[in-house]
């Protein structure tokens, strides 16, 4: 039943109905669907199944975009998203047995032609689950990152040595490092959106300082400055790419602001238009895809609904550290698969226990009680006289209001006590509600700290221990200090 600090807090995600519609709706997704229904058996593609040259004015055409160089690159793109996705399959052209691939008889002239079919993907997009949506458009997401990655270089030709091999050396580029940095950054991207209720869109260098700036670091050096200002260029470039595939929001670098500052843009002063500098935001389909890359990558990052089909021990161990709301959100989620038929007598069985999160199991379970509602009171009646969960029962049937609550025993009150503050402690909540808490509760018995030290609870020493750093009464603080050594002997644990 116990329960690890989650790496990232819990995300709330669109239907996968809904994720799939603006997966559909993705620019270039819907781009590479309409060249992957204009395309046939006359479609000319080269030896690596990218269209040929001739044949880009006609796709750029099709697609509405213009008859120029952006346009014929983008059209490309497009192209390239369909076959990486498998909305067209390209046969590879048969080598010539003469001139062999690539070549006309002069040895130059038009790449050799592959055949273009449909993909079995292109007909998934319509007739699929929003699953098969989901997973085409990740496919999708995987090349558009590939790209955003990729090198960039100002001439091709002077990477191409006299044998025809390409200089990789001569650009300067590690792609493990590049995925790693982009991969970091949209981290942290993540991490600020599920943070944020609004989802407010966060400014460029805001988001490249926190890849490049130590933690630790107070008035940045010219040097980390630079490193920023790269980075942000970087980035610039990146999220350019990224965005037509949906995954965010970006107002680009003010090209404006290039042509002030040249090349670079310096990160900007307290007083300037952070604006200018770029702003990025997840969309919900950003927050389903990085979500999906982490997992891919072996990083937990919950999701709200996760726990609905499972067991009463698995909703309250994995809800252990979650954020109230959240926590209140998947509740609901799992009565409403599970039903309130029985959920009371569950969730009562798996807040048992004496491990360190036994404490925060029971806090939850009498929270998700309250949610199921006057049905649980029989299920709660039935642990009255539970050393572990009596005090919760009675806590919980008074605040229903229920009668005939029994009064509980000196020993029970003082138990309960000592759970509370433990599940507190162990959540790590707000450190002035904890002192209220604390100082709450010693102050309802005149001798509470002659008395609670003898309660057979796991956390008791480590609940005094804490109770004598917070509480605000030098007095009160020295007696809980030496209730909690008194429980450490007790226990045989020493000091």
């Amino acid at each position: 039943m116990s329960a690890e600090r989650p790496t990232l807090p819990p995300v709330r995600l669109h239907t996968e109905a809904e994720l799939a519609r603006d997966a559909l709706a993705a620019p270039l997704l819907a781009r590479a669907v309409r060249l992957a229904r204009w395309a046939g058996p006359g479609t000319r593609v080269g030896a690596g199944g990218e269209l040929v040259d001739a044949q880009l004015p006609a796709a750029a055409e099709h697609l509405g975009l213009t008859a120029d160089e952006d346009g014929a690159a983008e059209a490309s793109e497009a192209w390239r998203l369909a076959v990486d996705t498998g909305l067209v399959e390209v046969e590879d052209p048969e080598a010539d047995d003469e001139t062999g691939p690539g070549t006309d008889e002069d040895g130059f002239g038009e790449e050799a032609e592959g055949t273009v079919t449909a993909g079995e993907n292109l007909a998934l997009l319509t007739g699929g689950s929003p699953q098969d949506v989901l997973a085409i458009w990740l496919d999708g997401l995987e090349a558009a990152h590939a790209d955003a990655t990729a090198p960039f270089f100002d001439d091709f030709a002077d990477l191409v040595g006299e044998d025809g091999s390409i200089d990789f050396d001569a650009l300067d580029w590690d792609p493990e490092t590049e995925a790693e940095f982009l991969d970091g950054v949209l981290g942290n991207l993540y991490l600020l959106t599920v943070g944020d209720a609004a989802g407010a869109p966060v400014p460029l260098p805001a988001l490249a300082a926190s890849m490049i700036v130590p933690d630790d670091m107070g008035e940045p050096t010219d040097d980390i400055l630079e490193q920023v200002s790269d980075a942000m260029m970087r980035l610039d470039d990146q999220f350019r790419v990224l965005e037509p595939i949906g995954i965010v929001e970006y107002r680009p670098v003010d090209e404006a602001l290039l042509a002030e500052d040249g090349a670079d843009a310096t990160p900007p002063v307290d007083d300037e238009d952070v604006t200018r500098y770029g702003m990025v935001k997840l969309t919900p389909l950003g927050l389903y895809g990085i979500r999906a890359r982490m997992l891919d990558a072996g990083v937990e990052a919950p999701a709200i609904g996760d726990l609905a089909d499972k067991g009463a021990d698995a909703l309250l161990g994995g809800i252990a550290y979650y954020p109230e709301e959240a926590a209140r959100s998947e509740v609901q989620l799992w009565l409403a698969a599970r039903g309130a038929d029985g959920a009371a007598a569950e969730l009562l069985d798996a807040a048992r226990g004496e491990d360190a999160q036994a404490p925060l199991r029971r806090l939850h379970c009498q929270q998700a009680l309250a949610l199921v509602g006057a049905e649980a009171e029989p299920a709660v009646r039935a642990v009255l006289d539970d050393g572990e969960l009596g005090g919760l029962a009675r806590v919980w049937l008074a605040e229903l209001g229920a009668a005939d609550v029994p009064a509980p025993p000196e020993s029970m009150i003082f138990w309960l006590a000592v759970d509370t503050i433990a599940a507190q402690l162990e959540a790590d909540g707000d450190l002035d509600e904890l002192q209220g808490l604390v100082e709450g509760l010693s102050g309802q018995h005149s001798g509470f700290f002659d008395e609670v030290w003898r309660v057979d609870h796991p956390a008791t020493a480590d609940v005094l221990e804490a109770m004598g750093r917070l509480h605000s009464d030098k007095k009160q603080a020295k007696e809980a200090r030496k209730a909690a050594f008194k429980a450490r002997s007790r226990n045989g644990s020493g000091s």
